[in-house]
């Protein structure tokens, strides 16, 4: 009976021990996830940055190509009238004459 007791307690010893070498393995594990996602958010905000950078960039890329569209057409509108006045003022000239 004391010998049963005593391999009783010996197989309880030994599933402690394994429940215990799980816990720290389990605990290793955790800790290495932790590290992992620490990482992915520190890599995921510079990620975020780049994606505002770039896109702000884009935004002036496209505000800079509006200006020169606008400046575009206003020089032709201005051509434009130049040469509509001189045609208006020949016309007018030789209708005098």
């Amino acid at each position: 009976s004391s010998r049963q007791a005593l391999e009783q307690a010996r197989v309880a010893v030994e599933e402690l021990d394994d429940v215990k070498a799980m816990v720290k393995q389990l605990e290793e594990e955790n800790t290495e996830l932790r590290r992992q996602a620490r990482h992915a958010e520190k890599e995921q905000r510079g990620l975020c940055s780049r994606a505002e950078g770039l896109q702000e960039e884009r935004l002036l890329t496209e505000d800079q190509g509006l200006r020169e569209q606008i400046q575009a057409q206003a020089a032709r509108m201005a051509s434009l009238e130049v040469s509509g006045g001189a045609v208006a003022t020949v016309g007018s000239a030789g209708g005098s004459v």
